[in-house]
């Protein structure tokens, strides 16, 4: 097949970083360690390594064939969705019936990949909600891969190759990445999924232009995140950029949630908050040449883009916080109080 051709050329393990050979339908590194392909989805992820999320172990279990399916819904792997047992017995019936105008599987996830903002239309989306990617179109005829990491079903990726991008989507849940896929292909949209983590990320050195992340990295603890930058780096091609969305921990929503915690250190897949000067000083040390823009303010993942799907009270605050995004830019010290930053980085030549 043409697409596992693709993953031969392009993938290599994770964690040794060697080439790999398809055999059957499974890629196989000359150290013996071997990587699913699960309904034509490769399955990088490394058992080896402690988790960033427990949906990993499921993951790892349906590529093993170690989990049951329900019979109808063998391409659905619900149990490594962050989803509810009510929301799967939805996402199930309306897959039964047919009703696929939008993927179930989104419909149900939308509140927890798109933010508390967006749990109003759990099961009850009408259209996708693909956001303005804060990026510049690709030139016709020109080639940009760009690596959307951490994609979940794919509103970002969508985004991308939408702007002209090539664009691969990994996401430590194969059945977002199976969702996405879907999403994808509904589009018709050429975008490669890949089940993957960001700490260990199975492309070759220098092989993307761009990479992009949101809602992401900041669930993340900070060494992981460290690991998760370095990784960014080698993949970067030289002169490629990062843009990774992250927290900002003295904006006024961020603050809310950080008293509501008593200022305990963040567990499990809580939020870990930056200070400004942190994020910069981080990411120029692992990537490199790097400077903050605000995303918004009031929240984290509100996005102007979506003022249609949101109720009146939600869009007041997007209103307000485009309001502040643009008297940050004649009252500066404005952007050091934004919840939500967007941190790009550079990779220069190490000449």
């Amino acid at each position: 097949m043409k697409e596992y051709a693709w993953y031969e050329e392009n993938l290599i393990c994770p964690i040794d970083n060697l080439p790999l050979k398809i055999q059957g339908q499974t890629l196989l590194s000359p150290k013996g360690r071997t990587y699913p392909i699960v309904n034509g989805i490769p399955v990088m992820l490394c058992d080896e390594a402690p988790p960033t999320l427990s949906l990993i172990e499921s993951s790892l279990a349906y590529a093993k064939a170690e989990k049951e399916f329900a019979q109808g819904t063998e391409h659905l792997f619900l149990e490594s969705v962050g989803i509810s047992q009510e929301d799967r017995i939805f996402v199930m019936q309306l897959f039964q019936e047919k009703k696929i105008k939008i993927d179930p599987v989104v419909s149900c996830l939308i509140g927890a990949t798109n933010g508390n903002g967006y749990v109003h239309l759990i099961k009850k989306l009408e259209a996708y909600p693909i956001p303005a990617l804060k990026l510049p179109a690709v030139e016709k005829n020109h080639h940009k891969k760009l690596l959307d990491m951490g994609c979940s079903w794919g509103r970002w990726s969508v985004a991308a190759a939408r702007k002209g991008y090539e664009v691969v989507g990994i996401d430590p849940s194969l059945g977002a990445i199976a969702a996405a896929k879907r999403v994808s292909e509904q589009l018709q949209l050429p975008i490669k999924f890949i089940v993957a983590d960001a700490r260990y990320l199975p492309f070759k050195k220098e092989s993307f232009d761009q990479v992009f992340s949101y809602s992401v990295l900041q669930h993340f603890s900070k060494e992981d995140v460290r690991l998760a930058l370095q990784e960014v780096s080698r993949i970067l091609k030289e002169n490629g950029k990062s843009l990774i969305q992250m927290p900002n921990s003295l904006g006024a929503r961020n603050l809310q949630v950080q008293l509501k915690r008593k200022f305990r250190k963040p567990k499990g897949f809580e939020v870990r908050y930056w200070p400004y000067q942190q994020l910069k000083k981080t990411f120029e040390e692992k990537i490199g040449k790097t400077k903050l823009a605000i995303d918004c303010y009031f929240g984290l993942g509100l996005q102007a883009a979506d003022m249609a799907y949101m109720p009146l009270s939600h869009r007041l605050i997007i209103r307000l916080s485009e309001f502040l995004i643009k008297l940050s830019k004649k009252i500066i010290f404005l952007k050091y109080f934004s919840d939500s930053l967007y941190v790009e980085s550079v990779k220069l030549s190490s000449k």
